[in-house]
């Protein structure tokens, strides 16, 4: 198999450099942030399909090898992966997700909206991954498995010699792929003690703002925000206490639990979704496959689009 540069460090590039070593490929990784230093590390990172309201049949596939890959993770005991039992709360009926065939649960409860307007909930099932723990056991898989990480700057793809690039930079992509359509989705958290919650709770059609509960094994993620096109990496005071105040509402047990933290990431946004194809490189039988602009759905769609770029690469 031919040798393989990967660009960017976060679950993308990293599942990618796993998938690709297993297949047989020299890969090295190129990139300025450590995984530790990624958006990766700062998300909430519990599998759900966010901001993809409206799947097709690719869309399906990278779902389910993505639920797949991180079910059999936690199941091994993988640092920073569980299963949790999830409630998403609905004021208006919906049908069935496009992504509810992913998950072998997956179930719609009927209420009659007397409790905080409530007429619908789905309950499912899903990983939750605590993504510092987990980005570092990937690192270290990847070493064992031969790849190697290069921190030195890419300043173009073309500058890269392997045969076979992957471009897994998320909103780096703006530059390196000179791609205007990438553009940050600003999202801010807010941490929490675990007082004893073991289900997450989603409520986004909350008038107040889309508000979601994920406990971990020892804190609780709060939020959160969706703002396109910001890039205000500091944390909002403001938007902080909003949050608090959104999800103690929800979880009433959330009251006493202690602010241990707070956090903000720019999600990789792209107009039009997901990038994942291969061009052509630069250089005569050279090739780069783009692999980028999964917002809010990172964590949910690596492994399944590592498996599509694995085979885009082994067709070469």
């Amino acid at each position: 198999m031919n040798d393989v540069t990967i660009v960017g460090a976060g679950i993308v590039g990293l599942s990618c450099a796993l998938r690709l070593l297993e297949a047989g490929a020299r890969v090295s990784i190129r990139c300025t942030d450590a995984p530790e230093n990624t958006v990766s590390a700062t998300a909430a990172a519990v599998w759900y399909p966010s901001g993809f309201p409206a799947g097709d049949a690719r869309s399906l596939i990278w779902a389910r090898g993505g639920f797949d890959q991180l079910a059999e993770h936690a199941g091994q005991g993988a640092p920073g992966a569980i299963m949790r039992h999830t409630r998403m709360l609905l004021r208006g009926p919906k049908p069935a997700p496009w992504w509810g065939p992913a998950v072998p649960d997956f179930r719609i409860v009927e209420h009659d909206g007397t409790q905080a307007g409530v007429v619908q909930e789905w309950q499912f099932t899903v990983p939750t991954v605590e993504m510092r723990p987990y980005l570092s056991w990937l690192v270290q898989r990847v070493k064992d498995a031969g790849g190697e990480l290069d921190r030195r700057p890419v300043q173009a793809l073309r500058d890269l010699e392997t045969p076979v690039v992957v471009n897994a930079t998320g909103l780096g992509a703006r530059t390196l792929a000179q791609d205007e359509g990438v553009h940050p989705i600003r999202g801010q958290i807010v941490l929490v003690s675990n007082p004893g919650i073991e289900t997450s709770v989603r409520d986004e059609q909350n008038p107040a703002g889309s508000t979601y509960v994920h406990p971990r094994r020892n804190d609780i993620v709060l939020g959160g925000t969706v703002e396109p096109g910001q890039d205000d990496v500091l944390p909002d005071p403001a938007v902080n206490d909003a949050i608090l105040e959104r999800c103690r509402a929800l979880v009433p047990e959330l009251a006493e639990a202690r602010e241990l933290g707070r956090a903000v990431g720019l999600r990789p946004g792209r107009a039009g979704g997901i990038r994942l194809e291969v061009v052509p490189g630069a250089r005569p039988g050279t090739h780069v496959v783009h692999n980028y602009g999964h917002g809010g759905a990172g964590v949910t769609l690596a492994w399944g689009c590592a498996d599509e770029t694995t085979r885009l690469i082994q067709g070469l």
